[in-house]
């Protein structure tokens, strides 16, 4: 059986989407699917099984298919690093911040890890689908290149190309990206799935024949424009989601600074009928809002020198109503943060924080990495922790007056932890059933899908 490599036509074509919904789709064949990803670009990231770090994508992929997670779905995740540099994950732990030109001098030696993980995989299961990245022609770039290349080219995969027609031009980027793969590789692919349609889809019947008979490339589906609202890998996508509640019972303000990351952490809130939440990346007056939220942080000092620089940081230290910090923001709620073994900047730092909690952050070489079962708050919840900042006070979680901080990613994820949290704020907050709400979203969406893909096609050139 042959594996399938999903590559784009652009960026944000939606190829981690269509990744997940192949492989469940052949899942649901009978076959065993595992997805795969060399090697992403993304502050987002989740806690595997095998207690490594990974990129949300790939861990999202993972749940949906129900397979279990480890570094070999996602051997190499770049995070925002210190000035222009890259934080380097391998094999699931941090390895240094690298720039641009070092990263791409040293691609030949980060070719063997990935080969050995998609071969882990490639063993285990039937099949593997390897999400691309970006376009797979970027002339330039192509040598240097191991998520769309070096993949399809190594392990003779089948390729299944995505466009995204939102964008103008899908003709041109389906005829150009096809044109330009090296040939030996054209003979591979199985066609192209023309991505988020919105209308009358009658309207595109031409342009089915126009790819099909002009560019001699098959059309394996058309989809509409079908908004999911999980698994968000950037924060624009999170951020651009309309939320049409109603009557919200409570406003909630997450703070957006300029590496946010974890931005899966609010899921459930925009799920949640009774919470409306508003993204705030400037000194807009917080006072009306019931709860700020201080989220995660890729780059804490840098963002806590921003909140102080828009005037944010004068306003949440008057602010008497609830504050929640989670991981980077739970950091920011301490004394100080001190970074003397420069972790996050390029001299030792000692920065003054909100002052909340009683102690300070001290920021250690050794990463912490765990999912697991906590107790916070008189709670039991699962998560999971990702940071390099200590307590000696507070290792996991404080509380004062109306103030919550906790390390710990995917809290509202627990029915537990939202109703505790918001029945404070208002005692009428019900709250609602989110594995639930999750899974019966995820299968409708996979239905839909199923309806306007050829999966006949797939499977017939696959085998």
């Amino acid at each position: 059986m042959k594996n399938i490599s999903i590559l784009g036509t652009s960026s944000d074509a939606g190829k981690s989407t269509i990744t997940f919904v192949v492989g469940k789709l052949l899942q649901d064949m009978g076959y065993s699917v595992a997805p795969f990803k060399s090697q992403n670009v993304s502050n987002n990231s989740n806690i595997a099984d095998d207690g490594s770090e990974i990129a949300i994508a790939q861990y999202f992929q993972c749940e949906v298919l129900g397979v279990k997670t480890s570094f070999h779905n996602n051997p190499i995740l770049l995070k925002t690093g210190k000035k222009n540099s890259s934080h380097m994950i391998v094999k699931g732990k941090a390895v240094k911040d690298i720039g641009v030109r070092e990263y791409f001098r040293d691609i030949d030696r980060l070719k063997p890890i990935v080969k050995e993980s998609f071969e882990k995989l490639d063993k285990k299961y039937d099949l593997v689908v390897a999400e691309g990245a970006g376009s797979p022609v970027e002339l330039n770039l192509m040598e240097k290149d191991l998520s769309n290349i070096f993949i399809a080219d190594t392990f003779d995969t089948k390729i299944i190309l995505v466009a995204d027609i939102e964008r103008s031009g899908v003709f041109a980027s389906i005829y150009g990206t096809y044109n330009l793969l090296p040939k030996r590789l054209r003979k591979n692919v199985i066609g192209v799935i023309v991505n988020k349609f919105r209308g009358d889809m009658t309207l595109f019947d031409k342009g089915v024949k126009i790819i099909e008979k002009q560019f001699k490339i098959p059309v394996l589906g058309v989809l509409p424009y079908t908004p999911l609202n999980l698994g968000f890998e950037d924060s624009q996508s999170l951020i651009n989601y309309t939320q049409n509640k109603a009557k919200p019972k409570i406003k909630a303000a997450v703070i957006h600074y300029p590496t946010m990351s974890n931005y899966n952490d609010f899921e459930p809130l925009l799920a949640d009928s009774e919470i409306y939440v508003e993204f705030i990346s400037g000194n807009k007056p917080l006072d009306h809002f019931d709860i700020v939220i201080l989220s995660g942080s890729k780059s804490t000092i840098a963002d806590l020198r921003w909140l102080k620089a828009t005037g944010l940081f004068k306003q949440l230290k008057k602010r008497e109503k609830p504050i929640l910090g989670i991981c980077g923001g739970y950091q920011m709620m301490f004394n100080n943060i001190i970074d003397e073994v420069c972790v996050e900047v390029e001299k030792k730092s000692k920065v003054k924080a909100l002052g909340i909690f009683d102690d300070d952050i001290i920021f250690k070489q050794k990463k912490i990495t765990r999912k697991d079962k906590f107790d916070i708050f008189g709670l039991e919840v699962k998560g999971f922790e990702m940071h390099c900042g200590y307590s000696k006070k507070y290792p996991l979680y404080a509380k004062r007056e109306n103030f919550y901080g906790t390390f710990i990613h995917a809290v509202f994820d627990n029915d537990n932890f939202r109703n505790y949290l918001f029945k404070q704020i208002i005692s009428s907050y019900k709250g609602f059933n989110y594995k639930k709400y999750k899974k019966k979203t995820i299968n409708n969406f996979i239905d839909e899908m199923k309806k306007h893909i050829d999966m006949k096609k797939i499977k017939k050139a696959i085998l």
